[in-house]
């Protein structure tokens, strides 16, 4: 069973920077690196959005807002991923899950698709 434990998470002014870890593991059928990655976030009383997403190749991509600011990358060697959070703002306070979906069929929109998820590390983005 693929299990992802986020970290990094904290409470920064606007403008501020954090720097988002994923450690991935039980990976029994499949590499970590067959896997799309992605990183979503959750704000109280709002539907899960997507932020960014890397495929297996290392393309990536961003949902247009975050674009300039976050990167998303992947370290195979040791399953993790990482999202560089910088020039935050107070609406993007929320909580910041990883995904894995394998294989290259993924999409930021479609949340459903992916199979595994974290529990979450909150980002909190004061004025």
């Amino acid at each position: 069973q693929v299990q992802l434990v986020e970290s990094g998470g904290g409470s920064v002014q606007d403008g501020g920077s954090l720097r988002l870890s994923c450690a991935a593991s039980g990976f029994i059928y499949n590499r970590y690196s067959s896997y799309c990655m992605a990183w979503f976030r959750q704000a109280p009383g709002k539907e899960r959005e997507g932020v960014a997403l890397v495929y297996p190749a290392g393309g990536t991509y961003y949902v247009d807002s975050v674009k300039g600011r976050f990167t998303i990358s992947r370290d195979n060697p040791n399953d993790t991923l990482y999202l560089q959070l910088n020039n935050l703002k107070p609406d993007e306070t929320a909580m910041y899950y990883c995904a894995a979906q394998p294989g290259n069929y993924c999409y930021l929109w479609k949340p459903a698709d992916f199979l595994y998820w974290g529990q979450g590390t909150q980002v909190t983005v004061s004025s």
